[in-house]
């Protein structure tokens, strides 16, 4: 048979189990949050480097510079659409270059 005693510890143990499951999933989620604001502060200082590390094509060089864009972390967050003299071809050579840097980072 089983005891009153029994079933209450074994409530116990399981609501303990359920509460240090809730922490370490709260630890977790605060961990990833800390690892994603890291990488992203990590990519923006990484970013701190003129363009031409990027290897563009110099005309494609020449319109950013125009354009104000002298750092990678300018790039980002940009329309590269609405940038006059930038084609899809351009458009598709930068950021498939500033993806290669970042994957570098």
């Amino acid at each position: 048979m089983v005891s009153n005693e029994n079933i209450e510890e074994s409530t116990d143990n399981v609501n303990k189990n359920i509460e240090y499951d809730l922490q370490i999933k709260k630890i977790r989620e605060e961990l990833l949050k800390k690892f994603d604001d890291y990488r992203t502060t990590l990519n923006y200082m990484a970013a701190d480097a003129p363009i031409s590390v990027l290897c563009l094509s110099a005309v494609t060089e020449r319109i950013l510079i125009d354009n104000g864009f002298l750092r990678i972390y300018d790039l980002f967050n940009v329309d590269f659409t609405k940038i006059k003299g930038l084609g899809i071809v351009r458009i598709r050579d930068l950021t498939s270059r500033i993806d290669q840097f970042l994957s570098m980072c």
